[in-house]
């Protein structure tokens, strides 16, 4: 089922955010409102909407200032923003217009026009995001380009699947790679580029490079620590110019199939999910470190661990535990891991997970790419 466009209203006057709120709602829109630049700003941090319709004249900041505040940040200045506004001097108009805005709307104009206009460009966009699709899917096929792996090789001891499903057929976003290095260490990477929806998910690509980079230099050098890699990568992040701007999360595993010991070292993520089957009790694993590029130092921590026979581990990024309610983005890592625990300590629990629609049921509700690798402990 498509995802119902998500329209921001800001306006101070209550009757404008009922009235114009109601008919996008009609419209088959999800119209969330706020009463000032302030508020707007507010729920921002939670959720990205698919266009800003704004007042000027609102008390506190107005629409030219909330406009700029918007652009200031990477993650809200690409936002399709639009004035609806009563006032109409040229002046302003052409100032709007210098803000990047892309259309500036009298109050006065039949409702109907209003969603006529905002109709006719989020088709122009939704157009377009088809085509450039189709476009960057032929193009990283042509290079071999891959952000997801086709097979997961074997190790001794343990089995590894995964489970993906891209963010509206983007050929990018989160990013998953096994490096098995010898018969001994394998290494096992889950990450998540931010701001997919703008067109940042193609750093993806980047990301991985850098990654297999510094993991194989690493271990030629006969360094094997997650922590040490994760600060490499980091380093060389940080200091470039272009993808230092794109925030990423990143999970990394390394298996040394000779110890049976598993290190663990984590980026801005998700905690792994770790089922001890001895005590049939589900846990997590919280990592310290930063996303990749915030910090020269990162704060990465390390974990060292040993699973027994029948254990499980999952890696997952957000997509998973996101979802959309009438108030916004909601995220819920307390009610997926109730959800999930039920499949757990079987032999046959990842088939069981993608068979019986639970991952499909997720998939459904998605707002951002979803991917979850599992490793289990084999006897």
């Amino acid at each position: 089922m498509p995802k119902q466009p998500q329209i921001l209203l800001v306006d101070d006057s209550p009757l404008v955010l009922k009235v114009i709120g109601r008919a996008l709602e009609k419209e088959g829109f999800v119209c969330h409102k706020a009463n000032n630049g302030e508020e707007a700003l507010a729920w921002l941090k939670n959720d990205i909407p698919d266009l800003i319709l704004s007042d000027y004249q609102m008390p506190g900041i107005n629409g030219f200032e909330f406009r700029q505040s918007l652009m200031a940040v990477p993650e809200f200045k690409n936002i399709p923003f639009m004035f609806l506004t009563s006032v109409t001097d040229h002046d302003h108009m052409i100032a709007g217009m210098s803000l990047d805005v892309i259309d500036y709307i009298d109050k006065d104009t039949p409702i109907a026009f209003v969603i006529s206009k905002i109709n006719n460009f989020l088709n122009s966009i939704r157009e377009r995001h088809e085509h450039t699709i189709r476009e960057l899917s032929s193009a990283a096929m042509a290079l071999n380009l891959y952000s997801v792996p086709k097979e997961t090789p074997r190790i001794n001891g343990f089995e590894i699947d995964f489970w993906h499903k891209s963010f509206e057929n983007y050929p990018g976003g989160d990013f998953i790679d096994v490096i098995s290095i010898n018969n001994r260490y394998t290494f096992i990477i889950l990450g998540d580029v931010m701001g997919k929806k703008w067109g940042a998910w193609f750093f993806s690509f980047g990301y991985l490079s850098y990654i297999r980079a510094a993991v194989r230099l690493c271990v030629s050098e006969g360094d094997v620590s997650t922590k040490s890699i994760m600060q490499k990568i980091n380093s060389v992040i940080y200091h470039d110019p272009v993808v230092s701007e794109v925030l990423s999360t990143l999970s990394l595993i390394m298996i040394d199939a000779e110890s049976e010991e598993l290190s663990y070292t984590g980026a801005g993520d998700l905690p792994l999910l770790y089922f001890c089957k001895a005590k049939n009790r589900l846990d997590r694993i919280s990592s310290a470190g930063l996303l990749l590029g915030v910090s020269k130092q990162g704060g990465f921590d390390e974990h060292l661990f040993t699973m027994r026979p029948g254990d499980q581990l999952m890696m997952i990024t957000d997509g998973l535990i996101d979802k959309e309610t009438p108030a916004g983005k909601k995220t819920d890592l307390n009610s997926f891991t109730s959800e999930i625990e039920r499949y757990l300590g079987k032999s046959d629990s990842f088939m069981t997970l993608k068979n019986d629609g639970f991952l499909n049921e997720k998939a459904n509700e998605q707002i951002d790419d979803c991917s979850l690798i599992f490793i289990q402990k084999n006897s």
